[in-house]
């Protein structure tokens, strides 16, 4: 919650730190203490707070034009959407700013293509989303979330989706019918704890949607840029979606960026006027993207975050049984379930956030953790090291 008589809106409910700056793992409040930052803005940090390539590609642009809207061509918006693509290797990008923009323009283009390519009958299209899901907080994308905190109060909701169990394959084909235009998941689940789904459960789902004629649209919009030490969560079971969701780390921790990928055949049925976005494509998010991309593109954040990740799911795993019930990795992204004997998941963050290491829980029994990937290995090693001596100290009798 927000403090007594805050001015803001009290939508979320942050630890009681106020960051003034930050330097690569490393934030530092008001009153000058550092903290180590293991969540890295839901990992739209990715590349550490002010990245000096990513700051030089963005004080380079300000001086230039940081917005011209899309009435209008800029120098760096063709260039954005050619190396993006290349990264993902597809043929196409439609440029937006948030995630939630992201998944929604993903669902308009699914929508199009099954009324203009498929030839589903008009107005019927279903999508299959899975259960546990969290793909933002948008009007329709609450609509098919089963999270209370979410989804109550802020119906009608909005039709044209089926839930079924993350995981299940068969429980996916049981819902796909002739009104099904497109399977939409997250590779790995991330606000519902970094759940990863069966080692074969992706590739049935690929296969799936050949089959039926679907769309596989994955929202990579947090696992995807390197986090997990590859460049889509789905490479890591060699799988390749027709739609990309982006977002997040795609803007650098700089400026909001976001966008669907995919190739020609699906992301072409977008008429001029459809769709857009007065900031959608900026300059200066361009800019910044590219930079991204250039990165990415070496191989390097990919690498980093495997070799670190193995470190992590080491030293996490040394601590099942002792305060944590069970742990979940993939790269440098981590869900640690806290044993209620030691507290909650909160009480657990407040407590290390008192040792100067920042997390986040969520659902009531897990943290997250989402180190930036430059983080140095001794700071990760030091980050682990007061989580367990948190859990130790919790666990002894007052």
């Amino acid at each position: 919650m927000t403090r007594a008589g805050s001015a803001l809106a009290n939508n979320y409910s942050p630890l009681p730190v106020e960051v003034a700056s930050g330097n690569g793992a490393w934030v530092t409040d008001v009153e000058g203490r550092r903290y180590l930052d293991l969540l890295a803005a839901y990992s739209a940090v990715n590349f550490g707070h002010g990245h000096p390539a990513l700051i030089a590609a963005a004080k380079a642009q300000l001086d230039r034009v940081t917005l011209v809207s899309r009435a209008f061509e800029n120098d760096q918006l063709e260039p954005f959407a050619a190396e993006l693509a290349a990264l993902a290797g597809k043929e196409m990008v439609l440029p937006m700013n948030t995630g939630a923009e992201a998944v929604e323009s993903g669902i308009k283009v699914a929508r199009a293509w099954g009324y203009r390519v498929k030839g589903v009958e008009h107005d019927r299209a279903t999508i299959v989303v899975a259960s546990g899901n969290f793909h933002g907080r948008t009007t329709t994308i609450v609509s098919f979330s089963d999270d209370p905190s979410a989804r109550d109060d802020f119906g009608p909701y909005t039709p044209g989706f089926r839930i079924v169990p993350y995981g299940s394959a068969e429980a996916l084909e049981a819902a796909i019918d002739e009104t099904t235009v497109a399977v939409l998941l997250e590779p790995i689940q991330g606000e519902a704890g970094i759940i990863v789904p069966p080692e074969d459960y992706l590739p049935a789902v690929r296969r799936l949607c050949d089959v039926h004629r679907v769309l596989f649209i994955a929202d990579e919009i947090q696992s995807g840029l390197g986090r997990v030490g590859a460049t889509f969560a789905c490479d890591l079971v060699g799988v390749v979606p027709d739609l990309y969701l982006l977002g997040k780390a795609l803007g650098g921790g700089i400026v909001p960026v976001s966008a669907v990928v995919g190739n020609r055949d699906v992301l072409g049925v977008l008429r001029p006027g459809e769709h857009g976005s007065t900031f959608g494509g900026n300059p200066l998010a361009a800019a910044v993207g590219r930079a991204v991309v250039r990165m990415l593109a070496t191989g390097e954040p990919q690498e980093r975050a495997r070799e670190l990740g193995a470190v992590l799911q080491r030293r996490l795993e040394a601590l099942v049984g002792r305060g944590v019930t069970a742990v979940r990795v993939r790269g440098l992204w981590a869900g640690v379930d806290i044993d209620p004997a030691v507290g909650t998941a909160r009480q657990v963050c407040e407590r290390m956030m008192a040792e100067g290491v920042l997390a986040k829980d969520t659902h009531g029994q897990t943290v997250r953790f989402a180190p930036p990937i430059v983080i140095d290995e001794a700071d990760l090693e030091h980050a682990i090291d007061v989580l367990e001596r948190v859990l130790t100290t919790a666990a002894q009798p007052a």
